[in-house]
């Protein structure tokens, strides 16, 4: 029934794949237990990496879709979430029903996600096929993921970064991404950078779970100018001041 499940969410098929590069990428996903926020923050040599990456969603969870990246892996995660699905059993549940129309070129051993629900439970993959270096490393509420780096060193000073910063969630997620750039993040370079927080009713406005999505799309720095937009929005919004 899950296998049914997960086809239904999403039908793929050859025709509708093209081939794209790489999402060389590294992220981060976090959890404050403190606030009930949860979220995640990516920097990548691509153009406007947050379009795709990063999906989450108030009680439910978030998630991140790279590498080889099938961005319907970020929708089919938090549906399962809302279903009672643990992170870990919805990594081989959706890679398992992954049709992987073109093996030769878009092959799914070389995808890497993440998942973490909305009490900081995590689970994360990265496919034998992903462009070196590329792992995934976890810490206390908190797991991060890259391809195409530098190293092992990126994803653990991640995690340090993350661990060892107080504050607003947005900080400690801003921090991670400056931690992995420090240590040498993509091999390729930097390009855009990405955050998205959520909690129920947490965001400015009636209605809105969205605490912040930030997006540099196209930037020399984009970290710096993510870094000045989560400034900005904490002054605004007073983040962290309740």
């Amino acid at each position: 029934m899950l296998r049914i499940l997960l086809f239904a969410v999403v039908a793929l098929t050859a025709a509708a794949q093209e081939k794209w590069p790489p999402v060389a990428t590294f992220s981060i996903l976090g959890y404050d237990p403190a606030t009930g926020e949860i979220g995640g923050a990516v920097q990548s040599r691509v153009f406007s990496v947050g379009n795709g990456v990063l999906w989450a969603e108030a009680g439910v969870g978030v998630a991140a879709t790279q590498a080889i990246v099938d961005v319907s892996y970020g929708p089919q995660a938090l549906t399962l979430l809302k279903l009672g699905y643990r992170p870990v059993k919805i990594l081989t549940a959706i890679h398992e029903a992954d049709p992987d129309p073109m093996p030769e070129r878009w092959t799914k051993q070389g995808r890497q996600f993440a998942v973490m629900n909305a009490q900081g439970e995590y689970a994360a993959f990265t496919g034998p096929k992903a462009s070196a270096w590329a792992g995934h490393r976890g810490g206390k509420f908190c797991t991060a993921q890259g391809n195409i780096l530098a190293g092992e060193a990126v994803v653990e000073a991640m995690i340090e970064a993350f661990e060892k910063t107080t504050g607003h969630l947005s900080a400690r997620l801003l921090a991670a991404l400056e931690g992995g750039q420090k240590a040498g993040g993509d091999k390729r370079g930097m390009q855009s950078a990405a955050m998205l927080i959520v909690k129920k009713d947490g965001g400015v406005w009636l209605h809105n779970d969205v605490v912040l999505r930030l997006q540099v799309d196209d930037h020399a720095e984009p970290i710096t100018e993510l870094r000045r937009l989560v400034e900005s929005a904490t002054k605004r919004f007073r983040l962290g001041a309740n």
